[in-house]
């Protein structure tokens, strides 16, 4: 099969909560089946294992070790706050409810 089924591609449009109109079915029956295509030629890479590494070095990360400090003043971290009530930092709404 070289496209998906317009019964998919809707499936599709309904879990990313996107409308497409019927030349866009046609159109991404074929480009998903193509994507779907690539994406499962992971499956025919041979000695796949969980010890597979993309990067052909091994690199051992050195992190910097945690250093407690001074506390920083309420006040001081106030005055760099652009909008507050109170004690509170008011920040955009970024989801509707």
């Amino acid at each position: 099969m070289d496209k998906l089924t317009k019964e998919e591609v809707l499936h599709v449009a309904n879990l990313a909560r996107i409308g497409v109109s019927d030349e866009e079915i046609d159109k991404y029956a074929v480009e998903l089946k193509q994507l779907l295509d690539d994406v499962n030629k992971i499956n025919d890479v041979k000695n796949y294992d969980e010890d597979f590494l993309i990067a052909p070095h091994d690199h051992e990360t050195e992190l910097r070790s945690d250093e407690e400090g001074e506390m920083l003043n309420q006040d001081d971290i106030m005055k760099n706050v652009p909008h507050h009530n109170g004690n509170f930092v008011e920040v955009p709404v970024m989801l509707n409810e």
